[in-house]
């Protein structure tokens, strides 16, 4: 049987914004509609989006290196080390990528630790309204630890 562990998330969440070249605008346009409840949390994003973002939005934001440079892995790691509580990533469906192992490395990464993940505008404005979103939260993450302890032959 599978176990979990319960982990408080706060009612001030963590949230990486990541948009791909063609989404920066769709991105950008969502956050300024979204000013007033993005201040209230703490911001990350890659690269340009995390440059236009904070020139945009006149924000903090913890930039990290561009995707195709690592920042798509940065984003992964901090995940990984439960330190990204919401994934907000604007991806290009229609347009082949260099990085695209990456992306799907981040998403995945994002489904391993339980985050919430919106991948379009839609979905963001479900996530960003949702009264979970404002207030101090218990998430259940599987227990890796049989995983980690299990025996390669």
């Amino acid at each position: 049987m599978k176990k979990n562990k319960t982990f408080l998330l706060e009612a001030r969440k963590r949230i990486a914004l990541v948009a791909h070249d063609n989404m920066k605008g769709e991105l950008l346009d969502w956050a300024k509609y979204n000013k007033h409840t993005l201040r209230q949390h703490e911001l990350y994003a890659t690269g340009t989006t995390g440059g236009l973002l904070s020139d945009e939005l006149e924000l903090d934001i913890h930039r990290l290196k561009s995707g195709p440079l690592g920042g798509d892995q940065q984003i992964g790691a901090l995940i990984a080390d439960e330190k990204i509580d919401v994934l907000i990533f604007f991806w290009d469906p229609m347009s082949a990528l260099p990085h695209d192992p990456d992306i799907k490395a981040l998403l995945r990464l994002g489904v391993v630790w339980n985050i919430a993940i919106a991948c379009d505008r839609t979905t963001a404005d479900f996530l960003l309204t949702s009264p979970l979103m404002h207030s101090k939260v218990d998430v259940n993450l599987p227990d890796y630890q049989n995983y980690l302890n299990r025996k390669i032959h």
